[in-house]
C-alpha cells in the first residue's frame, strides 16, 4: 500500500501551520513574559494596559509556557 506523495502546496501550508503554532505558542508568549518582567516595577499605565491586551491575546502561549518560566523574586539578604 503506497501513500499518494504530498504536493508542494501542501506542504507549504503546512509548514505556515507549523511556523505560525510555534510564534504563536511559544515565541511571543515568552518575549512578552520577559518584556513584563524587565519592566515590572517601571511600567507606565498605558504600556501595562497594552501588555496586558497582548498577555490576554496570547493567554494559550502563556499557559504552555508557565510550567517552565519562574519569575519569583529572588531571596533577599537580611
Amino acid at each position: 500500500m503506497t501513500f499518494p506523495a504530498l504536493e508542494t502546496s501542501t506542504l507549504i501550508v503546512l509548514g505556515l501551520y507549523a511556523t505560525l503554532a510555534v510564534v504563536y505558542l511559544v515565541i511571543v508568549p515568552a518575549a512578552l513574559m520577559f518584556y513584563l518582567k524587565a519592566r515590572q516595577t517601571s511600567a507606565g499605565s498605558v504600556e501595562r494596559l497594552l501588555v496586558y491586551g497582548l498577555i490576554l491575546v496570547f493567554f494559550p502561549g502563556c499557559l504552555v509556557l508557565s510550567p517552565f518560566l519562574n519569575f519569583r523574586p529572588k531571596r533577599r539578604e537580611v
